[in-house]
């Protein structure tokens, strides 16, 4: 696909997933998958299924809907968080949380008591931080998204470098907490890209719009420490907060490392 750079002159992208990430509690661990399949109109595999209220938030599993971020046990809030390291077993349900200095634990993210347990286990991993009840909250179909649309997000590692060249400093792109990144696009092309389409191994999604970035990436996910006043340097160094895309599901197929990436007009 030919893609225009600032003097006009058209080339073609060549570009390939390089990684795949997902998260299957908000704020917590992000998981490298090798292979996943898409489903038309549904989000990343297991991405954001549970959340930790921080309570109350509103959040009524019931009638699920979409609840502010900050509700929630999250980077945005509290940084200690990217210091619990969690592992998730699709197959069993169940959920591995450890934290240097406490005792690990293994629960059942289906079972209620076990979720008691998490809940009283990262309330003291959390120290006082926490000031409210905390909640183990899910419900059937729904994702605990930033933003309703951001069925499947997506990163240009090539932004990312350009930004730490700037900055003069490393930016891990796991910062952006995104789903599917992407070599091989120029730095910062995809923010025209809304209401295109882009196929990603045998799936075809759709643009929706960029991600506005928040304070969660102001936390290096390695140490757990705020080190980089990430969103206003963006806004200083290039006028916008955006970093990656929010992408639908327009149908179905397998998405894998090393798979091509194609933008269409």
């Amino acid at each position: 696909m030919p893609e225009t750079d600032g003097s006009g002159t058209q080339h073609r992208v060549s570009a390939s997933v390089s990684a795949l990430y997902r998260h299957p509690v908000k704020g917590f661990t992000p998981e490298p998958l090798d292979r996943v399949s898409l489903t038309a109109g549904r989000h990343f595999p297991g991405d954001r299924l549970y959340a930790v209220e921080v309570g109350p938030s509103g959040f009524d599993p019931d009638t699920p809907g979409h609840v502010s971020k900050m509700k929630f046990v999250v980077l945005a809030r509290f940084a200690a968080v990217a210091k619990v390291r969690t592992r998730w077993d699709a197959a069993t349900g169940l959920l591995s949380a450890r934290r240097e200095g406490r005792p690990d634990l293994d629960v059942d993210l289906d079972d209620p008591a076990d979720r008691r347990r998490l809940e009283a286990w990262l309330s003291e991993a959390l120290g006082d931080d926490v000031d409210a009840p905390l909640k183990v909250l899910s419900a059937k179909g729904h994702r605990f998204m930033d933003d309703p649309a951001g069925h499947v997000s997506i990163l240009n590692l090539a932004s990312v470098r350009d930004f730490e060249a700037r900055l003069g400093r490393p930016v891990d792109p796991l910062r952006f907490r995104a789903n599917i990144h992407v070599e091989g696009w120029p730095a910062w092309v995809e923010n025209d890209w809304a209401g295109r389409e882009i196929a990603v191994g045998g799936a075809r999604l759709a643009v929706v719009k960029p991600i506005v970035r928040c304070g969660a990436t102001h936390v290096d996910p390695a140490t757990g420490e705020r080190d980089i006043d990430l969103v206003p340097a963006l806004f200083e160094t290039y006028g916008h907060r955006w970093c990656g895309l929010y992408l639908s599901v327009m149908t179905d197929g397998p998405v894998a490392i090393g798979d091509p990436v194609e933008i269409f007009a």
